[in-house]
């Protein structure tokens, strides 16, 4: 399927590069080192229509494709993932959910404050005994009068701290796997929400990563979202396109590394040349050149059937492992370049190090990936 990008794209593209240049690029290594939350830079991003980009405009969001989306991720993410992860999870695993399984009134509710970014969203899936095997969850929804009652605890909740609406997936039903369970929107302010554990991690650290537990939590009836039952196919199917915000998160950090290395090699003289002139690092920097054009190709790709209606989860899979291992490649090959600097925090490749394994590992591991490609392949053998 060939990828064009219109005009419309390419000025997305333009303007969320000089968004992320001006307002990212300067306090992006402070914001790495104080793991400070940029509340004032979301709130600039909130303002271009970032926050609720696919959200359509009758519900106060931009009402663009998820090709542009892709587009403006791979941006924001080139110039601090830590931002990135934030804008992507309140867009494809909050706002996209509801857009599609909501009611008029959830939407009318929730999409304007998401978007607007009065209001900030989180996505409740993972638990101590459900990691990659995720339909095992054992947070309880129990229906009682005009009440779900939740209980239960969610493991590394991105924006778990500044939240104020979780999508909570939890078992209503006795039934195993998916069958068994509901979707629930959570705002942070119903008594029961609490905050535990916030994790220190080794990267994407200005976006908070928690604990979050809910005790007896009282939810409205009418806060389920979707019918009673069909949370595991929501989640599966959020996490599809949430895929191909974290391949574009990747992309932003791979191209990060190029441009760095190739600016730095084409300075730096060892034995009286340039090392731009060796050919290891020549092949090097058209490794990382190839892989990043292959990976994009995928996400745009991917994007577009999204964008369609036609997204297979295997499509959104092979998008987010290709462009994370291709992220880690280039990091990797980045440091090695940069030498005994790129393991320094004068160089940002030391940071772009620690950002690109996290995108092998959240929204699914590489490892599942390829079971949910080869599973696409070989289902009919």
């Amino acid at each position: 399927m060939p990828v064009v990008l219109t005009d419309e794209h390419r000025m997305i593209q333009t303007t969320v590069r000089e968004f992320a240049a001006r307002e990212l690029l300067p306090i992006a290594a402070e914001l790495d080192q104080t793991a400070r939350f940029p509340a004032e830079a979301l709130a600039r991003a909130a303002a271009l229509g970032l926050m609720g980009m696919m959200v359509p405009e009758a519900y106060g969001g931009a009402g663009l494709d998820p090709l542009a989306y892709a587009i403006a991720q791979e941006e924001l993410a080139r110039a601090s993932a830590g931002f990135q992860t934030i804008v992507t999870v309140n867009n494809s695993l909050v706002c996209d959910p509801i857009v599609r399984w909501g009611t008029d009134e959830q939407k009318h509710r929730y999409l304007p404050d998401l978007a607007s970014g009065r209001r900030l969203g989180c996505y409740c899936l993972t638990e101590p005994a459900a990691g990659s095997d995720a339909m095992a969850l054992r947070t309880t929804a129990v229906l009682r009068g005009d009440e779900w009652v939740l209980t239960g605890t969610k493991l590394f909740v991105t924006n778990g701290v500044e939240a104020d609406l979780c999508v909570v997936y939890a078992r209503s039903e006795d039934a195993p796997g998916a069958r068994g369970i509901s979707a629930f929107l959570v705002e942070k302010a119903f008594p029961g929400v609490s905050v535990g554990k916030v994790e220190k991690k080794l990267g994407i650290r200005c976006s908070s990563t928690a604990e979050l537990i809910f005790d007896g939590c009282r939810v409205p009836a009418d806060n389920l979202l979707g019918g009673r039952g069909e949370g595991g196919r929501i989640a599966l199917a959020t996490l599809a396109g949430g895929r191909i915000g974290i391949a574009a998160q990747a992309l932003g950090i791979a191209r990060a590394c190029l441009e760095e290395t190739t600016a730095y090699v084409g300075e730096r003289v060892q034995f009286g040349a340039p090392v731009a002139s060796f050919q290891a690092v020549r092949w090097a920097i058209a490794d990382i050149a190839t892989r990043l054009e292959a990976a994009r190709l995928l996400t745009w790709r991917a994007a577009v059937r999204w964008g369609t209606g036609e997204l297979q989860p295997a499509e959104a899979a092979m998008a987010k492992l290709a462009a994370s291992e291709t992220a880690m490649f280039a990091a990797h090959k980045a440091v090695q370049l940069f030498g005994g600097y790129g393991y320094t925090q004068d160089y940002p490749v030391e940071r772009y190090f620690r950002d690109a394994k996290i995108t092998e590992i959240y929204e699914g591991t590489s490892e599942i990936q390829r079971l949910v490609i080869a599973r696409h392949l070989l289902r009919s053998a």
